[in-house]
């Protein structure tokens, strides 16, 4: 018989785990080649994993809730139809399969510590609660013992632990003595309780992702944040004559985003620093210029799709690039490569009438750019009989920076040089 390994995807930079959070075919069922077999979320995006085989599925690894290292062959589809086929769902399979396939899971990273850190758990406790292998694996380089991951609040589904309470307990248990009882539960609940008539809405997963990102941003970059004011009159003229042919001509609605991301993209060119990560004390400038924008979902949550390449592309690429990804991102259609191996991130916060903002760096990145609503104020023009009193439309510009890498002065200029570019539009230009 011929079996065919579905695997756990690669769901992008940094990502080490996803959870299954559906299966969409069972044990037994024909597959056809690119139908989807489960569907997957990480911190990042919902995706789903499609079949590159015919035949049928045999064999399911894990539940539904599960948290599976990227790697882990996660099902099995026989390709021979020719042949008898025993089908073997995850429930019923015999304890010597499920303990061979928990090891091949095990040896999609580096072999020894996860072996070592599965036989001291399974050997040492009577904990019916589970844990992923990258979650025994973190606990055991950290020396966190069973009875320390049993009290941990999990913020997965069911309760479930996961890779971010493991790592902000770890960060918690740093800042305490050692000889201080940590109780998770009281953590929780500090000045919190709900009173009265209050409502109570438990996050959803994707809220907790959030939350746990930002946090662990503001723990890990110092942030700073400069502003500058930018007339954006010859950007609103240009955009005014032009909207409607760029529309009738591509198809696409032509917005303010699509020209500061243009403005952000040539500015990132002259200031490499500002398109960086660090990594302890080491920067690391990125050759791609991959800027991010946040976009905002019908449920309230965020989502960073990534314009790839954004340096090389004219209005027109930007547009079609920018109005796809926002249109995927609010329809669920955004597919793991459209959120990876962002370099810089953008985001619009005047979409909802804000004059301006201090956003919070998108890790592994050193800088955010805000842009606020563009409203028209009294301003001094300066002409060449003097200066004078107008009306102009004006926008605030934000950029938050890692204090690490990028110092004021370079925020400053990074600024200025943007500014630059939008009050010196070219009102004739075509693309």
């Amino acid at each position: 018989m011929s079996k065919f390994e579905i695997i756990m995807p690669k769901m992008g930079e940094s990502v080490l785990e996803a959870t299954i959070t559906k299966w969409l075919k069972k044990p037994g069922d024909t597959i056809n080649e690119d139908d989807p077999i489960a569907e997957i979320a990480t911190d990042k995006v919902d995706s789903e994993i499609p079949s590159p085989v015919e035949g049928i599925l045999v064999e399911v690894m894990f539940n539904e809730g599960d948290n599976v290292p990227v790697g882990t062959v996660i099902a099995l589809i026989e390709t021979d139809l020719s042949e008898t086929v025993t089908v073997v769902s995850k429930e019923n399979k015999p304890k010597e399969q499920t303990k061979s396939i928990e090891t091949k899971a095990v040896d999609s990273s580096p072999q020894q510590s996860k072996v070592e850190s599965i036989n001291v758990f399974e050997s040492n406790t009577n904990s019916r609660r589970f844990y992923s292998p990258l979650v025994k694996t973190i606990a055991r380089a950290e020396n966190i013992s069973i009875e320390e991951l049993d009290k941990l609040h999990g913020s997965g589904k069911d309760g479930r632990v996961t890779k971010e309470d493991v790592m902000s307990y770890i960060g918690m248990r740093q800042n305490v003595k050692k000889d201080t009882p940590i109780v998770q539960e009281q953590q929780t609940t500090v000045n919190s309780s709900p009173q009265g008539s209050d409502t109570i809405i438990e996050m959803d997963r994707m809220r907790k992702l959030i939350a746990d990102h930002m946090i662990n941003s503001i723990k890990t970059s110092a942030h700073v944040t400069s502003f500058i004011e930018v007339k954006m009159g010859k950007v609103v003229q240009w955009r005014e004559k032009m909207k409607k042919q760029f529309e009738l001509q591509w198809g696409e609605k032509l917005t303010y985003t699509h020209i500061i991301i243009e403005a952000a993209a040539k500015t990132l060119l002259e200031f490499p620093n500002v398109n960086a990560s660090v990594d302890g004390y080491k920067i690391i400038l990125r050759k791609n210029i991959n800027i991010g924008m946040a976009t905002a979902l019908p449920n309230g949550n965020l989502i960073v799709p990534v314009i790839k390449n954004a340096d090389q592309k004219n209005i027109l690429g930007l547009a079609k690039d920018v109005n796809r990804l926002a249109a995927n991102a609010r329809s669920s259609k955004l597919q793991p490569d459209d959120i990876a191996d962002g370099t810089f991130t953008f985001t619009n916060l005047g979409s909802f009438g804000s004059l301006t903002g201090t956003p919070i760096i998108n890790q592994p990145q050193v800088a955010i750019l805000g842009a606020g609503v563009i409203q028209k104020r009294p301003v001094v023009i300066e002409t060449p009989t003097g200066d004078a009193l107008g009306i102009e439309p004006m926008m605030i510009l934000s950029l938050s920076y890692d204090h690490r890498v990028v110092d004021g002065a370079m925020g400053g200029m990074f600024l200025k040089r943007m500014t630059e570019l939008l009050e010196q539009f070219d009102v004739n230009r075509t693309l």
